[in-house]
């Protein structure tokens, strides 16, 4: 029998990291900015607050005194401070000097995997671990404490009651982008400068700062989704090249969600469901083959919509106007 009350907190433990990714390429993308470097900005935030936790651990090792606030605050602040840089350095390069967006993107996907694996490597081999994996147990205890009452909810506390924090937060930070995008001046400007830059910078926008502050912003938010799959769904554990395809996943679903965060909030369950439907669906001892085709279905999920999405003629489900192109201001 198919378990709904099981598949469906599984379902959104999955999608969470999708989340972070897809909301912050959507506020990237709205700038005009197409930033295909999210996987590795995702694996630099994940290893960044695998650093910062690393490091507190050890101290309160010498010290004896653990603190729960700190063990959250030091890894998420070095998570967001290695998710900027990665977003720093991608402006540098396509706002300022103008750089290709596509190259620069894929350029920094392989630098942020590379830049994960050595350092990843490099604290399991100062933890002397016999396994090609560093565990931070007690980091990821406060990342994906519950609600306590919970577990006294039955079934509705085991779908909406019992995640960590960041789980919560990833759909929070959607909705607030969501609003931010369409009711606010901010959002305005920025939907104009992502549409027309050189209308917005007539208008007055500072279309650089703009295009800054999305992409800077959408990293941090992308990065939290790497800092969330290691301190939460995989328990603290780090393992190189363990994300799997997950970055390349959230960047689909914008194009999915049509650019808007609030679809993105249910694309992205939608797809950490169809990422492990595999696990729920019966087929016995003899039919283990049958297992492989199914865990294909994300991804023939993601062509089909993808062709669907080109088909439509709709201007509002249509990218920025100017997306993936460089602002050349001495041409306006």
């Amino acid at each position: 029998m198919f378990d709904i009350v099981a598949f469906i907190p599984r379902a959104i433990v999955q999608s969470v990291p999708l989340l972070y990714g897809c909301t912050g390429e959507i506020i990237t993308e709205k700038s005009g900015n197409l930033n295909l470097g999210i996987p590795g900005v995702m694996y630099v935030g994940g290893i960044s607050g695998v650093i910062g936790a690393f490091a507190y651990e050890q101290a309160c090792v010498k010290s004896g005194n653990f603190n729960s606030v700190l063990a959250v605050l030091i890894p998420l602040l070095c998570s967001l401070i290695g998710s900027l840089i990665m977003g720093l350095i991608y402006c540098y390069l396509t706002v300022s000097l103008r750089a290709n967006q596509n190259v620069t993107g894929l350029a920094m996907t392989t630098f942020g995997v590379g830049i994960g694996n050595f350092f990843g490597g490099s604290l399991i081999k100062l933890s002397g671990a016999d396994v090609p994996s560093i565990a931070l147990a007690k980091t990821s205890e406060c990342f994906a404490r519950k609600l306590p009452f919970a577990a006294n909810m039955g079934w509705f506390g085991k779908i909406f009651l019992n995640y960590g924090f960041l789980c919560y937060a990833a759909f929070i930070i959607a909705i607030l982008a969501a609003v931010i995008l369409t009711k606010t001046r901010v959002g305005l400007h920025l939907r104009a400068v992502g549409e027309s830059p050189t209308t917005a910078d007539a208008a007055g926008i500072n279309v650089s700062k703009y295009k800054y502050f999305a992409t800077c912003l959408g990293c941090m938010i992308a990065g939290l989704g790497g800092l969330y799959y290691v301190m939460d769904y995989a328990s603290g554990v780090w393992s190189n090249d363990a994300f799997g395809d997950r970055g390349w996943l959230a960047i689909a679903l914008v194009i999915f969600s049509i650019w808007n965060p609030l679809v993105g909030i249910f694309a992205s369950i939608l797809f950490g469901g169809l990422y492990i439907v595999h696990l729920y669906i019966p087929t016995g001892m003899d039919y283990m083959e049958f297992k492989e085709l199914y865990k294909m279905i994300p991804y023939v999920v993601t062509l089909i919509v993808l062709i669907l999405t080109s088909m439509r003629n709709k201007r509002e489900n249509q990218p920025p106007a100017s997306l993936g192109m460089s602002y050349f201001r001495e041409e306006r």
